[in-house]
């Protein structure tokens, strides 16, 4: 063997930490510090390339972000909190350098808090056994109107979206659909309530929101212990959450089922919906599954003056051997265009016939959980 050496290449070192702005250069103090603290472990992203770089697997080593803004990035507020909620999400430690901001800005909202007690919030589950018969619409506008019950003493409210294919939630209250929630879903073992809180998107201040998946993902992907994982953090944060289903019936359907307080199925007065009624209540028979549970809503309800329509929900409720609990009115263009704008329908038709009935059953909601909400509340981790 030769006297010569022969140099081993050594691998760099993995990137531990990161800084985030929309031009690294402008902040030559903050180069300055990482260089002198991190040496050749840290690197730089933009903000629109942090969201990609956080699910990609090199990202796994990031102990801590550094987000520089200034006054110029006053506009992209939104987009600098999901990055924070992004980092929190995945246990990475979120700086943020603010220069020349006005005060308000460094207070960037990271999401929800936990709360300090253990709710048991009230699960209330609906499950539209038909397209178009406005089960989202439904939970939606129910969410909403608990959550603004009382101005200054409104019970917390929890809105999950579980249909992973074609949920429409965020999309009626005009909320972005997250990649965290994928991860959330697929690794509910590793979810504590920081991170479940974190995934979460504020709706006015008020109603807190668990989207649906960024992308299209197949219903078996989650189990029964998946879903309750999520619910169960849900109800411990929250007095009331309300869970919109997919129509189609998966695994954990009787999970849901059976753990809801109410359990809401919405049909019109059509052959559609009666034959989908059936098959759902000859499903559940077969299996010895609570099928008396479900409070059955008839959408685009009849007005008071057409008997021929109240005739026909008679027969169809005597046929099916069911009692509909809760006739919605139809409310006609109002509600398709309040869902297009991503509001409620308290804030784009207060006075809508529909608005009026939900905001009727969220007061009755709301008085049958503050009857015994008091003494299930207990101090968490007691």
């Amino acid at each position: 063997m030769s006297g010569s050496t022969v140099a081993l290449e050594q691998e760099p070192a993995p990137i531990v930490a990161c800084t985030i702005s929309r031009d690294v250069q402008m902040f030559d103090l903050l180069i300055e510090d990482m260089e002198a603290e991190m040496g050749e472990t840290w690197g730089d992203l933009s903000l629109e390339d942090a969201l990609a770089f956080f699910s990609q697997p090199e990202s796994s080593d990031l102990e801590f972000v550094a987000i520089a803004m200034d006054e110029e990035d006053e506009a992209n507020l939104s987009q600098i909190a999901e990055v924070i909620r992004q980092a929190t999400a995945r246990n990475i430690k979120a700086l943020v350098i603010a220069e020349e901001v006005s005060p308000m800005v460094p207070s960037v909202p990271t999401g929800p808090a936990v709360s300090d007690v253990n709710r048991e919030g009230v699960l209330v589950a609906i499950h539209g056994l038909a397209g178009g018969t406005g089960a989202t619409t439904l939970a939606v506008n129910l969410a909403w109107e608990l959550a603004t019950i009382h101005k200054t003493d409104a019970p917390r409210v929890c809105l999950i979206d579980l249909d992973l294919q074609f949920g429409s939630v965020s999309t009626y209250l005009d909320l972005p659909r997250r990649e965290v929630i994928y991860e959330l879903l697929s690794d509910t073992a590793s979810m504590d309530d920081e991170s479940f809180m974190s995934g979460l998107l504020t709706f006015n201040d008020r109603l807190h929101v668990f989207t649906a998946p960024a992308d299209m993902l197949p219903l078996d992907l989650v189990s029964p212990d998946d879903i309750m994982a999520v619910i169960g953090k849900a109800r411990a944060n929250f007095d009331f959450v309300i869970v919109d289903m997919p129509r189609t019936i998966v695994q954990w359907t009787e999970s849901v089922l059976t753990a809801a307080h109410v359990y809401f199925s919405t049909i019109e007065l059509d052959m559609r919906s009666a034959q989908n009624a059936l098959r759902m209540i000859r499903a559940l028979k077969a299996e010895e599954l609570p099928h008396d549970k479900i409070r059955y809503v008839l959408n685009r309800a009849p007005k008071f003056t057409d008997l021929n329509g109240k005739s026909r929900v008679k027969r169809l409720a005597e046929s099916l051997d069911i009692t509909i609990d809760l006739q919605l009115p139809d409310g006609l263009k109002p509600v398709v265009q309040a869902g297009d704008h991503g509001v409620p329908l308290a804030e784009a038709a207060t006075k809508n016939p529909l608005r009026k009935e939900i905001h009727k059953l969220a007061q009755q909601l709301h008085a049958i959980g503050a009857q015994d909400a008091e003494p299930k509340k207990k101090k968490k981790g007691k």
